[in-house]
């Protein structure tokens, strides 16, 4: 009898999975962190059921753009309009100090400039996955903080275009003219057409009665329009998950979500969870064991330094004390386009092999850790804040 070689490996990763966020849910732990250790345990470093990472890795790049799809079809575009103050110069004055303070220790160990922005646009990105499904899950994405952060995380995913250019700059690499301007007609054009949606009262998807008639054909009508759209901005030169939004953002104007959500539902949670795991595969265990003072030291800091960075930004910018230090927590972890970067960095050079591993431990641990740091934020905010109405 003929045994699919597949099936093995996909009956370990469903096993895994389970058994891991059956003990989280005890524990009433977030199930993201069940799906990062259950790619620690399957992944090269663990029992090696999984060897190909860039499988999962691919497949979990479509958690995060059916994630964005479904945030675009829940957010206030008045918030949005609203907030871009927030975006822009929360965003900018984040990757600007966090440039500054890793110049601060690079300074000393005398770290070249392109290796210090490097490391400094590494730091200064948070993971738009990890942060709007813990909002998601506690609804709070129609919070003041959750608004506040969703709108710096998509300001970020706009942001990695010119962090990669000016990346390449500094390794001598020249980018190419046509592609910097098709990125910046790009995001000219489709912000224009997000705006150009949500502004008008009446908006209508093509073939919208028909598609009510026939479940299966809502599945790949919903599916055409999230991908759709993320492949235009990946033509672009934009981040395919932005495409995604502003297909989240049309679908909301047309009043269609309710067949849209009950379509992808399913498919958003297996993807969402195949990133997470993805994410724990690339964990070194070995590496951390031989690095464990050095990346726990690497973490706190950058957890301390991401959450009162973004907390001081805020409050500077207008919001609460409380709701700004919430926000820097939510915001405190390295998120997954820094995998990009790091990447990048080490082909052109900017980091060696060492750095490159640390900084991807660095990564990991921190999405791993980030749920315990933001609960512990918010509890120690409540604290506070029953001792000040006494």
């Amino acid at each position: 009898m003929h045994l699919d070689p597949l099936l093995p490996p996909l009956v370990g990763v469903i096993a895994v999975v389970l058994a891991l966020g059956l003990l989280l849910q005890f524990f009433r732990q977030p199930q993201l962190v069940g799906y990062i250790l259950a790619g620690i345990v399957i992944g090269p470093s663990g029992l090696g059921i999984v060897q190909d990472v860039a499988l999962i890795e691919l497949l979990g790049a479509l958690g995060v753009t059916l994630l964005l799809f479904f945030i675009g079809m829940e957010v206030s575009p008045y918030h949005l309009a609203r907030g871009w103050r927030i975006a822009v110069f929360g965003t900018l004055f984040q990757v600007i100090i966090s440039v500054l303070t890793v110049w601060s220790i690079g300074s000393y160990l005398d770290w070249s400039l392109s290796r210090i922005v490097l490391l400094g646009f590494v730091i200064s990105l948070s993971s738009t996955a990890v942060v709007l499904k813990l909002l998601k899950d506690s609804n709070e994405l129609d919070t003041e903080a959750g608004q506040n952060v969703l709108l710096i995380l998509l300001a970020q995913d706009l942001a990695i275009v010119p962090m990669l250019i000016i990346v390449s700059l500094l390794s001598g690499q020249t980018p190419e003219q046509s592609l910097i301007y098709k990125q910046i007609i790009g995001g000219i054009v489709i912000t224009a057409f997000a705006v150009w949606v949500v502004s008008r009262k009446q908006f209508k998807l093509p073939f919208a009665k028909l598609l009510k008639k026939d479940h299966e054909v809502q599945l790949f009508a919903a599916l055409l329009v999230c991908f759709g759209f993320a492949f235009i901005t990946g033509i672009l030169g934009l981040s395919a998950a932005l495409g995604a939004f502003v297909a989240g953002l049309v679908i909301a104007a047309a009043k269609e979500t309710n067949w849209v959500q009950h379509a992808l539902e399913p498919l958003k949670i297996v993807f969402v969870a195949l990133l997470f795991v993805s994410m724990g595969m690339l964990i070194d265990i070995q590496f951390i064991q031989s690095n464990m003072a050095l990346l726990l030291m690497l973490l706190l800091g950058v957890l301390v330094t991401n959450t009162f960075i973004n907390a001081v930004i805020l409050k500077l910018l207008g919001n609460s004390w409380r709701s700004s230090v919430y926000s820097g927590a939510l915001l405190s972890q390295v998120g997954e386009f820094s995998f990009v970067l790091a990447t990048v960095g080490l082909q052109v050079g900017l980091i060696n092999q060492f750095g490159y591993q640390a900084t991807i431990a660095l990564i990991a641990l921190s999405l791993l850790a980030s749920p315990a740091w933001i609960q512990g934020a918010k509890k120690l905010l409540s604290l506070y804040e029953a001792k000040e109405t006494r």
